[in-house]
């Protein structure tokens, strides 16, 4: 290092002190700080290699569930502690689906209860409230109601060898239908209580679906008996905007004839609300769960001329609450008879060729219903057939050539084999058969293929125009 002149020869030297230059010396703190800069350099290059280089160490377990801190009593607020979720794992998935805000809903209530025998009180403000803290759950997408459609069957295997068969078969024709149209299913067989078998099972497992599925603004429930044979028809829920139960009926045969089969209860429409859950709540209570169900059954027969059996079933009390109750829920219920919301089996099956071929006529006018397109665009089909079937005056029911929007087979059994003894068994497997292959060719003909005939289980591919060429 270079200094100053500092020779005491100066005259100044006497008065000023000269500085001092001493060569500079690392100290101990400095060479520290180099130290550690240098180690950190290394650990984060070493960190950023390894990233590049090893594959991410895949997450095979998620960490414990939501732990929920309240007091014993119901809290209003309501705190998550460790929820972790890799990323990686829901890629695909809807992010909306993935999001529930951790506000404190009715579901954190300890006296909720999904069993039929325990009441509900101020449905509509719950659901209300859970449906502000998940505004992209309702409505649908296009501003449409919500329907969630509900069928099932026995939980254990059907008597009828061919029973599980004829179930697969019903239920893929609803898998269909439902995504067609982007409707849910949810398909049943357990017991929710175990003395509501057969037809009274469906109660509990609605009045359930109602809770787990807030979301939902309708239930259709549908038997699983009961098949699809109008894959373009939907329901015209504007019709019942201010009912809450809609079934197949006729206002006539109930309230004037007072008849126990003026209206069916295996195909309905129930409105997710507090009236639907009283209403329930009210109808289960023929049921066999309840001490006073034998004497129901007996008190049902003398009511009702033709009923046969002395047993309490679901459609009779029905009928039996609309008569003596009309002023408590009548006028919340529609009972449609414009169209087959379901129809009896008898009356459609030999139709259905006929049907076919008016339908095909109708196509050979009409080459825009005859352009091959993606399933997700058949309602857009669907709407221009039915506007060419109002054109052309097509009517439903017995004297109709309309498709059917629901075949109902009731009285067939498929699953026990315990058929109505009017009819036979044979019957009903063949009728069960024409009316399902009739529902699958609506479906496959976006596949390009279709039955060689209704009783049948071959297949043959399309042309193209079909059916003009």
């Amino acid at each position: 290092m270079m200094c100053p002149d500092s020779s005491s020869n100066s005259p100044k030297a006497s008065m000023v002190r000269a500085p001092v230059c001493r060569p500079h010396r690392p100290t101990l703190l400095a060479d520290s700080l180099v130290f550690i800069a240098g180690a950190f350099s290394a650990l984060l290059l070493f960190w950023i290699l390894s990233s590049i280089l090893s594959p991410a160490t895949p997450m095979t377990s998620f960490s414990p569930s939501p732990r929920y801190y309240s007091s014993s009593s119901f809290s209003p607020y309501l705190h998550f502690a460790n929820l972790s979720i890799h990323p990686d794992l829901f890629n695909d998935t809807d992010p909306d689906l993935l999001r529930d805000p951790p506000n404190s809903t009715f579901y954190d209530d300890p006296s909720l209860s999904y069993t039929i025998d325990r009441h509900i009180t101020d449905w509509d403000d719950k659901r209300r409230r859970w449906l502000r803290l998940h505004p992209w759950l309702s409505p649908a997408p296009g501003g449409r109601e919500r329907i969630l459609m509900i069928s099932g069957s026995q939980p254990n295997p059907c008597r009828n060898p061919i029973g599980d068969h004829l179930l697969l078969r019903f239920l893929k024709n609803k898998v269909d239908y439902c995504r067609r149209f982007g409707i849910e299913l949810l398909y049943n067989n357990a017991l929710q209580h175990p003395k509501m078998r057969t037809y009274w099972a469906k109660i509990p497992i609605i009045r359930a679906a109602m809770i787990a599925h807030p979301e939902a603004d309708w239930v259709w429930w549908v038997d699983s008996d009961a098949a699809f044979t109008d894959m373009d028809f939907q329901l015209p829920l504007r019709r019942y905007r201010n009912h809450n139960l809609v079934l197949h009926g006729w206002p006539n045969l109930v309230f004037e004839e007072k008849s126990w089969v003026g209206l069916n209860a295996g195909v309905f429409l129930i409105r997710n609300c507090q009236w639907s859950l009283d209403f329930m709540a009210r109808w289960a209570r023929f049921g066999p769960q309840d001490p006073d169900y034998v004497q129901w059954g007996q008190r049902l027969k003398n009511e009702f001329k033709g009923k046969v059996f002395a047993e309490s079933d679901d459609q009779s009390a029905l009928v039996h609450i609309l008569i003596r109750e009309r002023d408590l829920w009548a006028d919340k219920i529609f009972l449609e008879d414009s169209f087959y919301f379901e129809g009896y089996w008898l009356e459609i099956i030999g139709r259905l060729e006929k049907m076919s071929e008016m339908y095909l006529a109708l196509e050979r006018n009409v080459p825009p219903l005859r352009r091959r397109h993606a399933e997700k665009v058949a309602a857009v089909y669907g709407r221009m057939r039915d506007g060419e079937l109002e054109r052309q005056g097509a009517e439903t029911g017995p004297a109709g050539w309309r498709r059917p929007f629901m075949t109902h087979f009731t009285g067939c059994q498929p699953c026990s084999g315990d058929h109505n003894k009017k009819y036979s068994g044979e019957n009903c497997y063949q009728g069960m058969l024409r009316a399902l292959n009739f529902a699958d060719d609506q479906v496959m003909r976006v596949y390009g293929f279709k039955h060689t005939e209704l009783e049948s289980y071959g297949v043959t591919p399309l042309p193209f125009d079909y059916p003009a060429a």
